[in-house]
Order: structure tokens, then sequence, then C-alpha cells
């Protein structure tokens, strides 16, 4: 039985009821949305026996961020990978995608099931890829295996360009980028290559089958998602869409979880619309989108153009973010790249759940404005979302003022009641605690 499938016969898993924990809500909520397709668990029954934590992923939950690693075949090792995978989860990612191209897959995929206590998800075609001489080659039958091969290895959700369709291949023509997503490419390739139909939406009831059977949650692809502003909201990735909403249905009756993958590169006016669309085209299954990126002119910095557009995406419904670091565009991500994308998303994602005020999620900033306020530089980086970071930036002000001058500070900074830039003279907080003693004194 999948957590969908418990859920339409009311009864409460076990995996419920911690998600319920979790969330600060009753476990007959978390069963009714499932039921209703609106919220996922992803966890393999292979991979619960291991270290899974299970959690869960929809609109009424806070917002969950996704990491994507692997190793590449130009730049990558896999111990390199298991040390980055670590990280991101160590930094906050709610799941992790091995996108490995490289070679080793299956070894790296198996250790970091064997280690991670978060949701692992995979590509499997790039799997497929890496062990044929051409895509070109691949039948239906090798993508059916390669998909039963990772579900029994324990992934728990497992990316599928199943809704790109022949009829849709024209209407990317006249796109500034085309089709940006590899799986999408590689599908599309392959079709017209055969001039057949998506071998993955032909087989869809078979692929549906195996998940199902180790309640592996679908995330349906989205193959022609926007790669630029220009190519946004267009026919292409709308007629996509409403094949997606089609086959989230068909996965519901035959008993699976599903997500929903969105775009991509979308202009900051446009997200909303999006969001609501998606909705709307696949009956509020979890949206899992790709930043939205917001403009097309900061490569280096799209940590942060992508972690402005998942902010309103989670805020307008979005369930999970999927992040972007700042080598997006440009090479495979270092471990301090990572870094920088895990959190810029937890930023994100955070943001968006205090503006929708999802249970205690405001409580944790007002902790640290009282600590602020009080000095307590401790408690302010126990607070942080990255506390090396804030303590080493802290340090580094401490320093720069104990040399100019010429005092030593305190070690931990217990006697300095004021702030590290402004300085005791011209510290509003510092002032403004001065000034409530004086009138206290009146």
């Amino acid at each position: 039985m999948t957590q969908y499938l418990e859920a339409k016969s009311g009864h409460i898993t076990p995996e419920m009821i911690i998600v319920a924990e979790q969330e600060f809500l009753e476990p007959e909520l978390i069963c009714a949305e499932i039921a209703a397709g609106r919220l996922v668990i992803p966890a393999n029954k292979i991979h619960r026996a291991k270290k899974l934590q299970p959690i869960g992923i929809g609109i009424a939950l806070r917002t969950k961020i996704n990491a994507n690693l692997g190793n590449s075949a130009l730049t990558s090792d896999s111990q390199c990978e298991i040390a980055k995978v670590q990280y991101a989860v160590q930094y906050g990612a709610d799941t992790v995608m091995d996108l490995s191209t490289g070679s080793e897959i299956d070894l790296l995929r198996q250790r970091i099931i064997n280690e991670v206590t978060v949701p692992v998800g995979t590509v499997p075609l790039y799997q497929v890829c890496e062990q044929l001489d051409d895509i070109l080659d691949m039948t239906p039958q090798n993508f059916l295996d390669a998909v039963e091969h990772q579900a029994k290895q324990g992934v728990d959700y497992m990316t599928i360009h199943a809704a790109l369709l022949q009829k849709h291949l024209p209407l990317t023509n006249q796109r500034l980028a085309g089709i940006v997503s590899r799986g999408g490419s590689l599908t599309a390739k392959w079709m017209v290559a055969h001039k057949r139909e998506n071998p993955f939406y032909e087989h869809f009831d078979t692929l549906c089958e195996i998940m199902k059977e180790y309640d592996v949650c679908w995330s349906i692809g989205d193959g022609l998602r926007p790669g630029c502003l220009y190519d946004a909201s267009d026919a292409a990735q709308f007629g996509e869409l409403e094949v997606m909403g089609q086959l989230a249905v068909r996965a519901w009756e035959i008993g699976c979880q599903v997500m929903i993958e969105g775009p991509g590169h979308v202009p900051l006016d446009q997200i909303e619309m999006n969001i609501k669309r998606q909705i709307d085209v696949c009956h509020g299954a979890p949206f899992y989108v790709l930043g939205p990126v917001v403009c097309d002119i900061a490569p280096g910095y799209d940590h942060i153009t992508s972690a402005i557009g998942a902010t309103l995406a989670a805020f307008h419904g979005a369930a999970m973010l999927c992040y972007v670091t700042p080598k997006e565009h440009l090479g495979l991500p270092n471990i301090e790249d990572v870094r920088q994308g895990v959190i810029a998303y937890k930023i994100a994602a955070h943001a968006a759940d205090v503006a929708r005020k999802r249970p205690h999620a405001r409580e944790r900033d007002d902790e640290m404005s009282r600590a602020r306020f009080a000095f307590d530089w401790q408690e302010q980086f126990r607070l942080s979302l990255d506390p090396e970071r804030a303590k080493e930036y802290y340090e580094q002000s401490r320093k720069n003022v104990a040399q100019n001058n010429n005092v030593c500070q305190n070690q931990n900074g217990e006697n300095e009641k004021y702030c590290t830039m402004c300085g005791p003279k011209f510290c509003a907080m510092k002032t403004t605690q001065e000034l409530r003693l004086l009138k206290q004194k009146k």
C-alpha cells in the first residue's frame, strides 16, 4: 500500500504521524491532504527500512527545498559528491536529487541512499543514457528496467518527462533557448529520430505499477520548461502542463503519489499566474519549481536571481523549491556553492512560510530580534540559518575594531553591548535602551 492508497482508505500511517508532528498539524489533516493529492510523503519502502526520516511536501505544509547534486564525467568524482550531499543536508536541504551523469552512477546513488536521512530523487533517463553509446539506442524496456532498478535501490521520487508529446515539439521552434531540460531534450531527440510518441507517455501505466510497488513518488518532469525569460509561459510550456495534469490523475487512479515539476526562467510578474495555473490544471498536486530565475543577466549570482522568484512562487503555493547555486549556467557547483545555494533557498522558503503564517514559522525570527536587542551574540549565532558564517563575519568585525582602536575585546563578546558596525556611540539599540532607562527614572 502506498501512502496515497492508505490515505484514500482513511488509514493514518506512522509516516503521516511523523509529518504531522513536524508540521504542528493533526494527523487527520495530513491524511486528508494526501488523499486529495495535495500532499506527498516520498518514502520508498526500501529507504524507509534504512535511515530515512519521512517528510511531507504539500501546500498545507512549510515549504521544502531540494538540492541537486551528482557527479559529472568532466569535473567531479564520487567522493566529492558524497561530501556535497552531506553538506547540503547539514545546511538544511529537505531532499536531495542525484543527477549524476558520470561514471559509477550506481555506486554513488547507493551510497547516498544508505547514508542520508532525507528523501532521494533521481532522473532515471540519465543512467540509461550513460549506459548506452547513444540515447537513440534506448528501448522502452531499457528505461523500465532502469526505473525498477533504482526503485529497488531505494530512490524515493523520480523525475520522468512523460508529458512531452510529439505535438509539442513544433511549439519550441520560435524559442530563443529551445529545450533546456536535459531529460526533455534527450526524450525529444529519441522521438524525432524514431518518429514515435514519447515512450514514457506510452508506457505510463507500467511505470506507475513499478513505482506503486515500492511507493516511489512521481515527479512528472517539465521537459519544456523555459530556459530564458523570452520563452516563459509559452504554448509549449503550457501544452505540456495540460498533459501533466492528465497524467497526475492517471497516476492517482493506479495508486501513486504525484508531484509536478515547474519552470524555470519566469519574469517576476508571471510567477503568480504560473503557480495558480499549475494548481488548477494539475488538480492541486504539489508543485516543485526550479527557481524560478527572474532575470537572465546575472551568471555567478543566480542563487540570488532565483531565490527572489522562489520566494514569490512559494508564497503563491509552490510546495518545494529546487535550489540554484551561484554556478548555475557556468559549471558544476563545489561545496561552497552548495552551501550558498541551500542557504539562499532556506531564506526563500522561510520568508514564504512566515508570510503564509505556517505554524510557529515566525518564532525563530522573534527570538533573533530579542537576542539582537540584548546583544546576545551567542544566541544570535545559534538561531542563524548559517551559524558558522554569522560568527565568522562577527569575529572579523571584532578583530577590525580591536586593531583600529588598539583595545582587547572579550573573546565571547559578553561585554560588547553595542552593534559591531555602529560602535557604542552610534548604536541605535544601545541608545534605545538608554532612552528607556531615562524614561523609567522620570
